[in-house]
């Protein structure tokens, strides 16, 4: 993998850059849809591409080592060949759905004991074990096993977090220097920072990290609870310390809001339930501002969904007619939110990166925070 950063905004840290694969370019500031199962729910693998205009999308280790499980997944040639997607993907690698499972899961030095929540069977992650599940997958970039800790623990939690997980990334780099891609072409391993909402836990895992001259860094553990402004202070201080050289991920993040705030503060690439999640719930993120759709008032209007808007959706069906299909629960209502959020998310990130190269972002995002928290 490599990342060609292109250009810095004159007046912030946003960066516009482009990311080369295996399977194709990526230009930044980027969003990622969330396919944890090998689908970005409600949407087509047509419709990412020519609608959504995805560069890149998400699998998750944990669900797919579940289901449909390594060997299928090995049969079929790996996740892009059994998705029938040519682009490239990410894995993460599911710590974080692991040490969500409350109650069902032990921690240990050697790795995570956990039950399914499908069936309640047993399972043991180690970082070997899922380097090894990775390998299966064939993500062009893939996630270290961490430990996620929740946002609200003390520092002394927090600090022997994140010793485990640093001893986990070592191991995670070993085992991926010891094999081999499966499908013939290169996969890139990125670390992830953690150190809860701690300033110095912060700068010790990022400077740790850096140290491992990764194809790419990845922040986690933040959105987990934790007030915005401190998420913005610990990308900033993350980013002081991680190469300006390598593309930065920050995970599972966000709002639109959010992504502009952490795109001013350096950060290139973002994945999020949040556009599918909500669409599927009535929430539209628009050009204009936030709709819920449910809401009578929009019962007769006959505009169109987004008249700024970039999928084919976005003109072709009213508003009055999308509040329609969600009161009369159509599965077609889910589909046209979903696929206008992701879409607006990607023009979202590709406007920023235009205004990026031009210099202009500082007051492009100025205007563009008041549009993306507006409630219609």
């Amino acid at each position: 993998m490599q990342f060609e950063l292109q250009h810095t905004d004159n007046k912030t840290n946003a960066r516009a850059g482009l990311i080369t694969t295996a399977h194709g370019q990526i230009e930044t500031p980027i969003f990622m849809p969330v396919g944890t199962v090998g689908s970005v729910k409600g949407v087509l693998q047509r419709d990412l591409k020519e609608e959504v205009k995805a560069q890149i999308i998400l699998g998750n280790t944990y669900h797919l080592y579940l289901r449909p499980g390594t060997d299928i997944l090995e049969q079929a040639g790996g996740l892009h060949k059994f998705i029938n997607w040519d682009r490239p993907m990410l894995t993460d690698s599911g710590g974080f759905q692991v040490f969500s499972l409350t109650g069902i899961r032990k921690l240990k030095e050697e790795g995570c004991y956990f039950q399914s929540h499908i069936d309640g069977s047993r399972h043991f992650f180690s970082p070997e074990r899922v380097m090894d599940i990775e390998r299966s997958i064939g993500a062009d970039i893939i996630m270290a096993l961490d430990e996620c800790p929740p946002g609200t623990s003390e520092y002394a939690y927090a600090k022997k977090s994140l010793g485990l997980t640093h001893r986990w990334l070592d191991r995670c780099f070993k085992r991926y220097n010891e094999t081999e891609p499966k499908y013939g072409y290169h996969q890139s391993l990125f670390p992830i920072v953690q150190g809860c909402t701690f300033k110095d836990l912060r700068q010790q895992s990022a400077e740790f990290i850096a140290s491992k001259e990764a194809d790419g860094n990845a922040i986690g553990g933040l959105a987990v609870g934790e007030p915005a402004e401190v998420m913005y202070e610990m990308i900033e201080v993350v980013n002081e310390i991680l190469p300006k050289e390598k593309p930065r991920y920050l995970m599972g993040v966000g709002t639109p809001a959010n992504i502009l705030e952490s795109i001013e503060r350096g950060v290139d690439m973002f994945d999020c339930v949040m556009p599918t999640r909500n669409g599927r719930n009535a929430m539209l993120f628009t050009s204009e501002g936030i709709l819920n759709m449910r809401n009578k008032k929009w019962e007769n209007d006959f505009s169109p969904i987004d008249p700024n808007g970039t999928a084919s959706v976005d003109t072709l069906y009213t508003k009055a007619y999308l509040h329609h299909l969600f009161k009369a629960q159509e599965l077609l209502a889910l589909e046209i939110a979903s696929i206008h959020n992701l879409s607006f998310y990607l023009w979202l990130v590709g406007e920023a990166r235009k205004h990026i190269m031009d210099n202009t972002f500082s007051s492009w995002k100025s205007f563009m925070m008041n549009r993306v928290t507006n409630r219609l």
